[in-house]
């Protein structure tokens, strides 16, 4: 028995067909038929029922099913191991974010970490703060950045949380028309009355900006309502309307310009958070560091944004 029958057996359990199973595998079909028939040769036993377009497991496959699916994750948690000892020759790194930090500081993290260990896997997970700490809790995440909003704090006490960057909500318009208001800032009644571009609701700056209306008695009548970050971008560039966004979504975007809020200032805190119970990989450990060196670089570019990692 060996982890290429294994791995083989539980693929066409999974799947319920050889030929199928065999291009996932990147086999000829016939050699994945005969892998199956060593195996259940040193076994003694058969493990499918084999009926024309229809394929399942015998009594004997059952049993086998979940011990071989244990033998398969025992023997990629000893390879992530050794991938370790070698130095980030390979690994994994399982990243979370929300969008307003995927087509800004992510975008930047990525990139820098990829260019010094380009053997490490990276899968992002592109969500809100609150799914992204359930994703945590959960063990389906390494780390995640999370924000929280002025007033609108996020739990997670299971967490570690390392405070990264404040980051100030300004209000942007398109580069290609006037100015909205006159001077460096623009006052929340004043906004109140412009042809505003709202995010979606489930972005919690939609809700720390609809909060401050709420605070001065304001009811402000969106020109679009519910797009996600890029979409109320392209809207705001293209002069459809003005938005209120994190400062970091600024840089390099030259067909923006950006005022402050004038009477109501606005802030959230870019944190990198990971469970307090898991210890990070040598692959995880090396990703936060380009987090945080990214962060401060971020800060010290972006107009509107302090770091706090120093």
């Amino acid at each position: 028995m060996n982890l290429e029958q294994l791995r083989g057996f539980v693929e066409i359990a999974e799947i319920g067909h050889f030929t199928r199973a065999a291009e996932n595998l990147h086999l000829a079909q016939p050699s994945l038929s005969r892998q199956i028939s060593t195996l259940e040769q040193e076994l003694g036993s058969e493990l499918f029922h084999r009926a024309r377009g229809n394929i399942s497991l015998t009594a004997a496959g059952e049993v086998l099913l979940p011990r071989a699916r244990r033998m398969l994750a025992d023997a990629e948690a000893v390879r992530s191991e050794m991938a370790e000892l070698a130095g980030l020759q390979r690994g994994r790194v399982r990243l979370g974010a929300p969008p307003t930090l995927c087509i800004s500081l992510v975008a930047e993290v990525m990139s820098a970490f990829h260019a010094a260990h380009p053997r490490v896997e990276l899968q992002l997970t592109e969500a809100g703060t609150h799914p992204l700490v359930e994703d945590l809790a959960a063990g389906a995440l390494d780390m995640a950045l999370i924000t929280a909003s002025e007033g609108l704090p996020v739990a997670g006490a299971a967490l570690v949380r390392t405070p990264l960057l404040t980051e100030e909500l300004v209000v942007v318009s398109s580069a290609a028309q006037p100015p909205v208001a006159d001077g460096e800032s623009i006052g929340l009644h004043d906004l109140a009355r412009l042809p505003l571009v709202f995010l979606a609701e489930s972005y919690s700056l939609r809700a720390a900006t609809d909060a401050a209306f709420r605070a001065a008695g304001l009811s402000p009548t969106p020109v679009v309502e519910g797009a996600e970050m890029d979409a109320v971008l392209r809207f705001v560039e293209r002069g459809l309307g003005v938005a209120v966004v994190p400062a970091m979504v600024l840089l390099d975007r030259p067909s923006l310009r950006s005022m402050r809020l004038g009477d109501r200032r606005l802030t959230r805190t870019v944190s990198l958070a990971h469970r307090s119970d898991v210890n990070l990989t040598r692959a995880a450990t090396a990703m936060r560091a380009s987090i945080l060196a990214t962060a401060d670089d971020f800060a010290a570019r972006s107009s509107g944004t302090t770091s706090l990692t120093s």
